[in-house]
């Protein structure tokens, strides 16, 4: 099944009880894991960081990079307790680190696996520390190219991480559908051999769906409990009702795959007799008559000699009388 990651990020704005709704929300929309970003802002931004033109344009140019996210994080023990609530209503918790401090944190609160976010792709301490916790990795790979990727895997690898997968990822919020160039997952998957997945950030979930049925194993994508709340992220988030839609449909799409073996279904056996068809007298026939095209056809019911034998049939002699459209018998 595809492993459907429900991220939370930011989307509490530093409050906590906002955190604890929004990990029901994911449960109740059937994610499998809700995640969170952990960071101590000081040492992941400095002070002449400015904001991402989206981040402008949603939270406005008055305050530094540094200053907004001071706003958004959680403290480290307010993450102890989401993760004991997590594990109380049964999804799974996961929050991505930004510094070594919060790796420490995250790593000793017994996270399952890292998830490496596309702007730290390029950070060598970053993933060194990663890598040597000797967990799993799922990496997204946004505004990378394909050196930046590899020479990210072959450090992790080199450091002892044990297992690596791929998110496709545009960073753009909210990604224009003309950028999401799905097709580059694939590419990731034939290149490094690996798992690989899709983070979304489109306003929809049609891509989500869409990389689902083309093979992603694990999705992505941001939500939040109103998309008018301030902040940077909620605008390309999606709300509860849209998540659980997200969730139904690929769950839908994950049935609809199957196995690749094309040969009728159980559900569609019992179909056979009324949609295909036999050959048929198409006007009466007396016995000792040679069957010919000009009377017999091929009709509905499809429970009778199958027109595929339609040469065997042509030169037979009828047996006994036939009336128009009755099956004909040898």
């Amino acid at each position: 099944m595809t492993l459907i990651i429900a991220e939370a990020g930011v989307n509490h704005n530093g409050d906590y009880d906002t955190a604890i709704k929004m990990v029901d929300a994911a449960k109740a929309a059937g994610a499998d894991i809700v995640k969170f970003q952990t960071a101590r802002a000081e040492k992941v931004i400095s002070r002449f960081a400015e904001k991402a033109q989206y981040q402008k344009e949603t939270t406005g140019s008055d305050e530094s990079q540094l200053d907004m996210v001071r706003k958004l994080l959680l403290d480290f023990d307010d993450f102890v307790a989401i993760k004991k609530y997590c594990d109380s209503c049964g999804i799974g918790f996961l929050s991505t680190p930004f510094d070594l401090e919060s790796v420490e944190f995250l790593d000793g609160l017994g996270t399952p696996f890292w998830k490496i976010p596309s702007g730290e792709v390029t950070n060598y301490p970053y993933l060194v520390k990663i890598a040597k916790t000797a967990k799993p990795v799922v990496m997204s790979t946004g505004m990378c190219d394909m050196d930046e990727i590899g020479a990210a895997i072959d450090l992790l690898r080199q450091n002892g991480c044990p297992d690596i997968s791929l998110l496709h990822c545009n960073t753009q919020y909210p990604t224009p559908y003309s950028d999401v160039n799905l097709k580059a997952m694939n590419t990731l998957r034939e290149k490094f051999k690996v798992r690989v997945g899709y983070s979304d950030h489109t306003p929809g979930i049609e891509v989500d769906i869409a990389a689902v049925a083309m093979g992603a194993q694990i999705i992505e994508k941001h939500f939040t409990l109103d998309r008018t709340m301030e902040g940077p992220d909620h605008k390309a988030s999606l709300e509860p009702h849209e998540l659980a839609a997200m969730v139904r449909s690929i769950r839908n799409i994950e049935l609809a795959l199957g196995n690749g073996i094309k040969a009728p279904s159980e559900s569609e056996i019992g179909n056979r007799a009324a949609a295909r068809k036999s050959i048929v007298a198409a006007r009466p026939i007396k016995a000792g008559e040679e069957f010919s095209e000009d009377n017999i056809t091929t009709k509905r019911p499809g429970y009778g000699i199958s027109p595929m034998r339609w040469n065997e049939v042509i030169g037979k002699r009828a047996a006994r009388d036939f009336c128009e459209d009755e099956l004909i018998e040898l």
